[in-house]
């Protein structure tokens, strides 16, 4: 548990800090700041960095080692030593800080280099994160695939994870084809975009070129509210009421619905993901110069033809943009797809029947008493794997369309 009293009593260090150097920085020129290098603002900044730096690199420290200590240790006696070694780190900071205050000290230059340094920390991190995560998966995919045949997991048509994972467990031998998974989330993503796609397309091109200010100052915002709502709220929404009006429907017509079905999972998802397409699209279309529009209508083209042959074409790499991204938004989802769709792995085409997705299995396979050692298991990490490489390569694609079809107009 982090000392939030330490934290405090460190703020509480650095802004006095903040403000000894501001004060310093005005004695050494008699108040008069102009005679300063730096602006006073620069001197405070560093001497309150002074003081927090060496203090917080105390206390993270002093935190490590509390968490490796056996439970049973005085944690209180040592959690007092880090807050004094905290104390005693900023105010030795503090010190040495302000003895570099001068009317010559170029304080400007001191912070923007620490604040370089931050960002590139701050960059290194999420790299490295990435790293760490791309690592893991594929560290334990292998072992799933040291035990199954990638042959089998990428081509099979069965899929049953089913294995006892202790001794006193009675489990089957489990099949770990995945096709069904994989296609249940295409089958899934398809509808989705094909109800999120023209909607977000049409209410794009409404949006930017047809509705006045007043009318896309509350239609867009509203539009974009859908991004907002808690999947789980979209779930409930296409369990209490999308699929049994889709079951009901389909009875009515004479068609076999089940209870949790594809279909009642991708509508839902298609309006989720609704604002990741018109907002993207709307930004762009705005984006393209109305000297083009000028030009088409000059040559007496009417306005759906400008936008058909002019305004589209020249915004069509962020429109592949926004509909990739809500592609990739789709496959990830997993709460719609668990409380519309359910969690049978069914090799279909039909969108009718109940299917599952790469996203939900992993959730599946990863909740409750599990063994890390287990092929079920370790299924999971395989499933993320491949979800991981699909996803890079819809990023891939959508970078090369980017790249490809830009245009820069003047």
């Amino acid at each position: 548990m982090l000392p939030w009293g330490t934290v405090a009593l460190l703020l509480i260090l650095s802004s006095i800090g903040f403000q000894l150097g501001r004060r310093r920085a005005f004695a050494s020129v008699g108040g008069r700041a102009r005679q300063l290098h730096s602006l006073p603002g620069y001197h405070g900044i560093f001497v309150g960095l002074g003081a927090f730096l060496p203090g917080a690199l105390a206390l993270l420290a002093g935190v490590f080692v509390v968490r490796s200590l056996p439970a049973e240790s005085s944690r209180d006696v040592i959690w007092a030593a880090i807050a004094a070694a905290t104390f005693a780190a900023a105010a030795i900071g503090l010190a040495w800080a302000q003895r570099h205050i001068s009317a010559q000290f170029r304080a400007r230059n001191a912070v923007e280099r620490a604040v370089m340094v931050l960002l590139i920390v701050c960059s290194l991190l999420s790299i490295l994160t990435t790293i760490g995560i791309v690592l893991s998966l594929v560290f334990e995919a292998l072992r799933f695939f040291a035990t199954v045949s990638p042959f089998e997991f990428l081509f099979g048509l069965q899929w049953s994870p089913q294995m006892a994972i202790r001794a006193d467990q009675v489990g089957q031998s489990g099949a770990f084809g995945a096709v069904p998974v994989f296609a249940g989330t295409m089958l899934i993503t398809i509808i989705a975009m094909a109800v999120a796609v023209p909607i977000g397309l049409m209410a794009a091109i409404y949006l930017s070129d047809y509705a006045g200010k007043k009318t896309r100052s509350w239609a867009k915002p509203l539009i974009e509210i859908l991004a907002g709502i808690p999947t789980v709220v979209y779930g409930f929404f296409a369990a209490l009421t999308v699929a049994p009006l889709v079951r009901n429907a389909g009875n009515a017509l004479g068609l076999d619905v089940a209870s949790e079905s594809a279909l009642a999972a991708g509508l839902v998802m298609g309006v989720m993901i609704i604002p990741f397409i018109s907002s993207l699209s709307d930004d762009v279309m705005n984006a393209v110069p109305q000297s083009l529009r000028d030009g088409a209508y000059a040559l007496g083209a009417t306005k759906s033809e400008t936008i058909r042959q002019v305004v589209v074409p020249a915004a069509l790499p962020g429109i592949m943009g926004g509909i990739l991204l809500a592609v990739s938004r789709a496959i990830g989802e997993t709460m719609i797809v668990v409380m519309a769709a359910g969690l049978t792995a069914r090799l279909t085409a039909n969108p009718l029947d109940a299917v599952t997705t790469v996203t939900v299995q992993i959730v599946t396979l990863l909740v409750g008493d599990q063994e890390f050692d287990s092929p079920k298991t370790l299924a999971a990490f395989a499933l993320g794997l491949v979800l991981f490489v699909v996803t890079l390569i819809l990023n891939i694609v959508a970078l090369h369309i980017v790249k490809k079809y830009r245009e820069q107009y003047e």
